[in-house]
Protein backbone atom coordinates (compact mmCIF):
# COMPACT_ATOMS: atom_id res chain seq x y z
CA UNK A 1 0.00 0.00 0.00
CA UNK A 2 1.62 3.46 -0.80
CA UNK A 3 1.77 6.21 1.38
CA UNK A 4 -0.75 8.25 -0.77
CA UNK A 5 -3.53 5.47 -0.32
CA UNK A 6 -2.95 5.04 3.48
CA UNK A 7 -3.26 8.99 3.82
CA UNK A 8 -5.88 9.37 2.03
CA UNK A 9 -8.57 7.26 4.42
CA UNK A 10 -8.42 10.00 7.54
CA UNK A 11 -9.16 12.62 5.27
CA UNK A 12 -12.19 10.90 4.07
CA UNK A 13 -13.44 10.31 7.52
CA UNK A 14 -12.76 14.08 8.83
CA UNK A 15 -14.50 15.31 5.44
CA UNK A 16 -17.48 12.78 6.32
CA UNK A 17 -17.92 13.93 9.83
CA UNK A 18 -17.63 17.47 9.12
CA UNK A 19 -20.95 17.28 6.83
CA UNK A 20 -23.66 19.03 9.12
CA UNK A 21 -26.93 16.56 9.60
CA UNK A 22 -29.85 18.52 8.07
CA UNK A 23 -32.59 19.72 10.64
CA UNK A 24 -35.91 18.15 10.56
CA UNK A 25 -38.88 19.70 12.68
CA UNK A 26 -42.12 17.59 12.91
CA UNK A 27 -43.40 20.65 14.55
CA UNK A 28 -43.13 23.77 12.18
CA UNK A 29 -40.81 26.14 12.73
CA UNK A 30 -37.59 25.21 14.59
CA UNK A 31 -36.86 27.24 18.08
CA UNK A 32 -33.41 26.95 19.79
CA UNK A 33 -34.93 28.11 23.17
CA UNK A 34 -37.49 25.29 25.60
CA UNK A 35 -39.77 28.43 26.39
CA UNK A 36 -42.12 30.83 25.13
CA UNK A 37 -40.09 34.46 25.13
CA UNK A 38 -42.64 36.45 23.42
CA UNK A 39 -43.83 38.32 26.51
CA UNK A 40 -40.03 39.86 27.57
CA UNK A 41 -41.22 41.83 30.76
CA UNK A 42 -42.85 38.37 32.15
CA UNK A 43 -39.58 36.38 31.35
CA UNK A 44 -37.49 38.81 32.93
CA UNK A 45 -39.64 38.33 36.03
CA UNK A 46 -39.78 35.00 35.64
CA UNK A 47 -36.00 34.76 35.67
CA UNK A 48 -35.17 37.40 37.97
CA UNK A 49 -37.45 35.16 40.35
CA UNK A 50 -35.59 31.74 39.59
CA UNK A 51 -31.84 33.38 40.14
CA UNK A 52 -33.14 35.23 43.40
CA UNK A 53 -34.46 32.30 44.28
CA UNK A 54 -31.58 30.14 44.53
CA UNK A 55 -29.19 32.86 45.46
CA UNK A 56 -31.08 33.40 49.17
CA UNK A 57 -31.60 29.78 49.65
CA UNK A 58 -28.22 29.67 51.37
CA UNK A 59 -29.07 32.92 53.78
CA UNK A 60 -32.75 31.24 54.22
CA UNK A 61 -31.34 27.93 55.68
CA UNK A 62 -28.76 29.78 57.87
CA UNK A 63 -31.43 31.92 59.27
CA UNK A 64 -33.09 29.43 60.31
CA UNK A 65 -30.69 27.23 61.48
CA UNK A 66 -29.77 30.34 64.00
CA UNK A 67 -32.96 31.07 64.88
CA UNK A 68 -33.11 27.17 65.91
CA UNK A 69 -30.11 27.29 68.25
CA UNK A 70 -31.40 30.07 70.30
Amino acid sequence: MSMLARSAAPLRQVAVRARAAPVRSMHGEYKHIPFNYDKKPVFAAKVAAYLGIGFFIPFIAAFYQLSKST
